[in-house]
């Protein structure tokens, strides 16, 4: 056994005093679709709770950053981007935090036993597409100036935590076929209405610091910035319905 994993081990030995109970069975997937330990897996579903809240609040915290930050992008207006939209575009602004609210539940609904499994889905999808979309985004498109470093680095590491957030649900998700459909529509969707058919006053991506801003409110989506976020948006959407389909197959596979 390696350093790494032995330390791993004592981890997951103190995390249990605390935080017992069963856990969904290891069934031996391979590492393309299970890519963490066996025991930072563990750690994560015993602190299933924990998790959730953490990612709860973190839904309470991205409104309030899409509802105002303090990073405005174009015009420092009350109201932010959400005050930007009519509300019926709401649930298709703040992407990041409604993936947390996905997730949150999703750990809730399994220590609840409730069979949720196009919740789980949902969450699947999501934390995998917003926990690398926004690195790459904050890295390579937006860049760190205009922003509070500390800010900066928080919404950086805070998303690539939601990536990894993802590779617990296997554990206790069957990912069956409708349930994928719903997050396969859903982020979907989400694409099509963000970056190439834009409704009740689009596009609804998360404005980008290399969109000049036009006029009050509009920014010029004719940009290399935009199409960038546009392709890396639609390949984690077809990534995360490669890895739901695999995850299940080779769950199959071993029953």
């Amino acid at each position: 056994m390696s350093a790494v994993n032995r330390v791993g081990r004592r981890i997951e030995s103190l995390v249990a005093r605390y935080f017992d109970g069963s856990l969904p069975p290891t069934e031996g997937l391979p590492r393309y679709v299970a890519p963490l330990p066996e025991w930072l897996e563990n750690v994560g579903l015993r602190l299933a709770w924990p998790i959730a809240i953490v990612n709860l609040v973190g839904t309470l915290f991205g409104f309030w950053y899409y509802a105002g930050q303090p990073t405005d992008l174009a015009p420092p207006l009350l109201g932010g981007q959400l005050g930007a939209a009519p509300p019926l575009a709401y649930p298709l602004i703040p992407d990041s935090p409604v993936a947390t609210l996905f997730i949150g539940l999703s750990f809730a609904a399994w220590k609840l036993d409730w069979d949720a499994q196009w919740l789980h889905a949902l969450a699947f999808f999501g934390c995998i597409k917003l926990g690398l979309w926004t690195p790459y985004v904050q890295l390579f498109i937006n860049g760190s100036e205009g922003i509070a470093p500390w800010l900066y680095w928080f919404l950086i590491f805070s998303h690539v935590a939601m990536a990894v957030e993802a590779f617990l649900i296997h554990r206790y998700a069957t990912f069956s076929v409708p349930a994928v459909a719903v997050a396969v529509f859903w982020y979907g969707f989400n694409d099509v209405v963000d970056y190439f058919v834009p409704v009740l006053d689009g596009p609804h991506h998360t404005w980008l610091r290399g969109e000049p801003l036009l006029t009050y409110w509009e920014f010029d989506h004719t940009v290399l910035a935009h199409d960038l976020a546009a392709g890396w948006a639609v390949t984690l959407t077809i990534l995360a319905t490669f890895l739901a389909l695999a995850t299940r197959a080779e769950k199959l596979k071993r029953r």
